[in-house]
């Protein structure tokens, strides 16, 4: 339909049905008017229409529109993208307020695209790469000295005032990170000592030195590989529980309650955790050292023919007592270490299920690594001392 008038001449008028809903687009020279109900159903019609629309720069008006949808809104977001590439723009006038919301909110949601980035080459951007991962580590670091001074000042705090401290949870949690841990704990500490014994015989046999395999397995097991193994196996399944539990109520927004509330989250979360983990780390690896004396005994004597009796007396003759000591050394710091890695971990955990799994198991291995890195120093503290 073409109509003529003193200032402007309508060049064309398009109506569209879309079934029950309709929408319609009036244009008037480089100046267009949107009207109807721009929704998912009259949108196949009405696609094409504004694909049509070829001018570089576009006025739209709407307000003779009376009904928009997501779908709808997307549909001008489409068209105003288009333009943009294209060097055009795009002007809607006569927008009502909430048509205009739903539109700014349907632009907000659509995914971003990722900056394309091109990987640079050469030697100063590996030095580059470098120091920023030690810088992130230092970093890390920091967070945990951090975390450390936040548990032993709340850990005064519980012994200057009793009454504040959580009995119920330490038991709680000495059970689930203690009780329940024990069969995993005693069977490690079993096969270790056989395979400790079973190879251990297989070499010394060529030199006519069996007995001494009875040393082999008590300076192993007394001095590093029991308590290093048990809190491994802690590591691995208390560092990912702590994590995934603080991460949790991270995520629910039960930690921002708690201090709401007036509950201090390091009192109540953290100062029973680490606490648990200090008491029971030292009781597993006296049962990992127990059944790994077991299991080296057993099989010195189906191998070797060493009798437990005669086991037992090279075991109480031969064996120090520095060796004992050094081990359990060990089990405070790494108890430290993995309470306050899992602490740190679920405090770090964002608002949802995939950092919490990213976390914790980050929390897992931060934790093992952290746990072999101080027993090797304390190797070498021992060395230097001549334990």
């Amino acid at each position: 339909m073409v109509q003529t008038g003193a200032d402007r001449t309508t060049h064309d008028t398009d109506r569209v049905a879309g079934g029950p809903e309709q929408a319609r687009i009036d244009s008037t020279g480089a100046e267009h008017a949107l009207s109807g109900v721009l929704t998912v159903r009259s949108l196949p019609a009405i696609l094409p229409k504004l694909d049509a629309l070829g001018e570089k720069d576009l006025k739209i008006d709407l307000s003779g529109l009376k009904k928009i949808d997501t779908a709808g809104a997307y549909a001008l977001i489409r068209l105003q993208s288009r333009l943009q590439n294209e060097g055009g723009t795009l002007s809607l006038a006569g927008v009502q307020p909430d048509h205009q919301a739903l539109i700014e909110r349907v632009a907000q949601s659509l995914p971003k695209p990722e900056a394309q980035t091109q990987a640079r080459r050469g030697m100063m951007d590996g030095f580059d790469s470098l120091g920023r991962k030690v810088v992130e580590f230092l970093r890390f670091l920091g967070d945990l000295h951090a975390m450390l001074g936040l548990f032993l000042a709340r850990l005064v705090h519980v012994i200057r005032h009793p009454s504040e401290f959580r009995v119920t949870a330490l038991v709680h949690h000495c059970d689930q990170v203690g009780l329940k841990a024990v069969p995993i704990v005693a069977l490690m500490g079993f096969l270790i000592g056989v395979v400790l014994a079973f190879q251990g015989s297989v070499q010394l046999r060529q030199f006519g030195a069996e007995i001494f395999v009875v040393d082999l397995i008590a300076i192993s097991i007394l001095r590093e590989l029991g308590i290093l193994l048990t809190a491994i196996i802690v590591a691995g399944r208390t560092a990912s529980s702590y994590t995934a539990a603080i991460g949790s109520m991270k995520m629910r927004e039960e930690i921002d309650a708690m201090r709401t509330l007036a509950i201090d989250p390091a009192l109540a979360l953290f100062v029973p955790r680490i606490l648990a983990l200090l008491i029971v780390l030292p009781i597993l690896g006296m049962i990992a050292n127990l059944t790994g004396l077991i299991g080296g005994a057993m099989m010195a004597w189906i191998e070797l023919g060493i009798s437990p009796g005669m086991f037992m007396a090279r075991l109480l003759d031969d064996t120090s007592l520095d060796h004992v000591i050094v081990g359990f050394v060990k089990a405070p710091v790494f108890a430290l270490i993995i309470g306050v890695i899992g602490c740190h971990a679920g405090m770090q955990v964002g608002g949802n299920a995939e950092s919490l799994g990213a976390q914790t198991s980050s929390a897992v291995v931060r934790a093992i690594f952290m746990v072999i890195v101080a027993d090797a120093l304390f190797s070498v503290f021992f060395a230097i001392l001549g334990i």
